[in-house]
C-alpha cells in the first residue's frame, strides 16, 4: 500500500471542504479466490495491501482532522470478516483485520468514532464477478448461493447500505464506537429511515 495516497486523499478533502468530519473506508478486491494450499505469500500480500494496508494508510492520513472534528471513520467490511468462506481466506482475513483496526482506533482514539459496517450483499462488480469469474474456483454451494441471490433479486442496490452509512458517518452514536454492525442491524435502525 502506498501511504503517500493516503495523505494526498487528506489532504486534498481538507483543501476542498476546509475540515474533515467524517471518512467512509469502502474498498476491497477478493483476489486471490482459491485454498490456501494453492496460494503464495505474494498473492495474500496484495489482498493486505488493497484491503487491509490502504484502510490503514487513510485512517492514519485523516487523524490529526478526525481529532479536530471528533470525527467518524466507517469501515466497509464484508460478513466474509466472520464467516469463513472457502478460498475467501485473503479476503475474509483482510477484511476481520480491519474490524480489528477499528476495535483499536476506539481504545487509541476515542474522541474518533470508528466502526466496522457488514453492508450485506451488494450488486457490485465483486458480486458479478464472483458469479462469473470465481465461481469455479469457489466451493459449489458457495457460487450456488450467489447466483441464486442474484437470480432471486436477494442482492441489495449500493444505495440501501450506502444511505445508511452515509447518515450514519455525520452523526454516529459514541456508544457504537469499535463495533462491528450489520446495515440493517438493530443498532442502526435510526439510520435505514
Amino acid at each position: 500500500a502506498d501511504f503517500d495516497l493516503g495523505q494526498k486523499a487528506a489532504d486534498l478533502a481538507q483543501k476542498q471542504f476546509k475540515k474533515l468530519d467524517g471518512l467512509i473506508i469502502n474498498h476491497g478486491v477478493l483476489d486471490p479466490v482459491k485454498k490456501l494450499a494453492d496460494s503464495t505469500a505474494s498473492e495474500w500480500r496484495d489482498a493486505y495491501n488493497v484491503n487491509f494496508f490502504s484502510a490503514v494508510a487513510m485512517t492514519k492520513a485523516a487523524l490529526p482532522e478526525l481529532r479536530k472534528s471528533k470525527g467518524c471513520i466507517l469501515y466497509t467490511s464484508s460478513g466474509a470478516a466472520m464467516n469463513a468462506y472457502p478460498t475467501w481466506g485473503a479476503y475474509g482475513s483482510a477484511k476481520a483485520a480491519m474490524n480489528h483496526l477499528a476495535m483499536t482506533l476506539a481504545n487509541e482514539e476515542p474522541e474518533i468514532t470508528s466502526i466496522s459496517i457488514r453492508p450485506g450483499v451488494v450488486d457490485t462488480e465483486m458480486q458479478r464477478d464472483i458469479r462469473e469469474k470465481h465461481n469455479t474456483a469457489m466451493f459449489e454451494k458457495d457460487a450456488a448461493r450467489f447466483k441464486e441471490l442474484k437470480e432471486t433479486g436477494g442482492l441489495l442496490k449500493p444505495e440501501q447500505p450506502g444511505h445508511v452509512m452515509a447518515k450514519l458517518v455525520l452523526n454516529p452514536p459514541k456508544e457504537l464506537n469499535g463495533k462491528f454492525l450489520s446495515w440493517n442491524g438493530e443498532e442502526l435502525k435510526a439510520f435505514q429511515e
